[in-house]
């Protein structure tokens, strides 16, 4: 089985912990090489739509991607990425195909009533954390594939592909 990359669409890309944990002090508290190739696999050639803090966190643009970062300082610049203001100007930004939703809390929040997909790196920990996945309510959302998954440091973990429900 394997997760194919839409034509079009927003897609919401997160790996999150137990009480969907994505982060503690602008950093990811976990270390999955799994997850970061299933990443670079699924987002490659394609453009990534990121929160300043998210792109700081990550500390440079991520190359054969076209980097849209999101901030509310509109003089704010890096190599590598372009900016917007606001998730509209963001997707106005991004190259033809699917875009990329990456994080932080904030832009998965305001990302959520414009995606029609989300792909979920499920993984089995119990950690602290200050920053959450908002939750896909079972209403709009569905399962349509998975596949399980044991990293070499003994952690379990699941690749999830979610389709919103269309009304």
């Amino acid at each position: 089985m394997s997760f194919d990359r839409r034509a079009h669409g927003v897609c919401l890309v997160v790996a999150y912990a137990k009480h969907r944990v994505i982060g503690r002090d602008g950093a990811m508290p976990w270390h999955l090489p799994e997850d970061l190739k299933h990443f670079r696999s699924l987002t490659l050639d394609a453009s990534i739509v990121m929160g300043r803090q998210t792109f700081e966190s990550i500390g440079k643009a991520l190359p054969r991607r076209r980097n849209i970062v999101i901030t509310r300082n509109p003089s704010w610049r890096c190599e590598g990425a372009v900016v917007a203001t606001n998730f509209e100007q963001a997707l106005a930004l991004a190259a033809p195909g699917e875009v990329y939703v990456i994080g932080g809390g904030q832009i998965y929040q305001i990302a959520l009533a414009h995606a029609d997909r989300a792909v979920v790196t499920e993984i089995e920990l119990e950690v602290a954390g200050d920053t959450y996945f908002p939750e896909l309510a079972v209403t709009c959302w569905e399962e349509v594939a998975h596949i399980k998954g044991l990293s070499n440091q003994g952690l379990s973990y699941r690749f999830i592909d979610y389709r919103r429900i269309k009304s």
